[in-house]
């Protein structure tokens, strides 16, 4: 990136953003940063860092066109709000091509173009609004966070179980620190990143019962991977208090991962940071400290 460039990040709060911005601030000036944020008063720490910090809501297109004027690059971090997405989704793309933007990465799902997933829908749909609307784009095809199972680490050694129907399904995932590392690699490239695209995803795949057992060396407790038929895990979600789209998502995205849809084995996250994707093992390590 040349020195005047300004990068904005949408979503700088939210887990993926903060570490964004985190890395960001190792090789580009804080002065060049921007932090898009629905409270700024909840992004006290960026702003004590010395990036700029815009409020802006996805669902208010005048706040994001007039958060993102005088923006060079942009990185659009998918909205959490399923369903939701695409709509909002366009308020950033039209607000990027109305600041003549020279870059918009989009933070999208593994092999989103040929993805089974019910999730990948949404990220298709955003990619085609992208590529219609002229902005120069690179693709960052985020493959699953391990931390979507680690964040129940806890519970599964206080059952003695980890849930799921995912079968034998190989899972290529990585650490979201590593997805963030990817994200601002690209924003603070000095090569010209659009119209690439890249399929991020862990070094080393495993299946669930692989997770359970690390699960069970790491904790000294004994913990086994329960596979179960896709509409009763997503029972199971629904009452330990999911949301039901939600835990028809979670149960569909699992059943698909039997299949192999949650597996790569390309290296390009690794290639792309420069150092080898967080192994699981170290994730479910984090996870038990805690």
């Amino acid at each position: 990136m040349t020195i005047s460039e300004r990068i904005a990040v949408t979503g700088a709060t939210g887990q993926l953003g903060r570490l964004v911005i985190a890395e960001l601030i190792k090789s580009v000036p804080t002065a060049h940063l921007i932090g898009l944020v629905r409270d700024a008063a909840a992004a006290k720490d960026l702003a004590d860092r010395g990036v700029e910090l815009r409020t802006a809501n996805y669902e208010d297109p005048a706040a994001v066109k007039a958060a993102l004027a005088g923006v060079d690059k942009v990185l659009l971090i998918s909205s959490s709000e399923i369903g939701q997405r695409v709509r909002q989704h366009g308020h950033v793309i039209d607000a990027a091509k109305a600041a003549g933007a020279k870059l918009l990465a989009y933070t999208s799902i593994l092999h989103a173009d040929t993805s089974p997933l019910a999730l990948a829908e949404e990220h298709r749909k955003t990619e085609a609004l992208i590529r219609a609307s002229g902005v120069p784009s690179v693709l960052l095809r985020n493959g699953w966070y391990t931390e979507n199972y680690t964040g129940n680490v806890a519970a599964a050694v206080q059952h003695g179980a980890v849930l799921g129907s995912a079968g034998k399904g190989r899972i290529s995932s990585a650490a979201r620190a590593d997805y963030a590392a990817a994200a601002a690699a690209v924003l603070a490239s000095c090569e010209s990143q659009a119209g690439k695209v890249y399929e991020l995803a862990g070094d080393t795949a495993f299946t669930l019962a692989d997770y359970a057992v690390e699960i069970s060396r790491q904790s000294g407790k004994t913990v086994v991977y329960k596979d179960l038929p896709e509409a009763d895990y997503k029972a199971t979600l629904r009452s330990i208090g999911l949301p039901e789209a939600f835990a028809e998502l979670y149960a569909e995205s699992d059943a698909k991962a039997a299949k192999d849809a949650l597996y790569d084995d390309s290296r390009q996250l690794s290639a792309l940071i420069g150092h080898p994707t967080t192994p699981m093992a170290q994730s479910v390590a984090v996870a038990l400290a805690r």
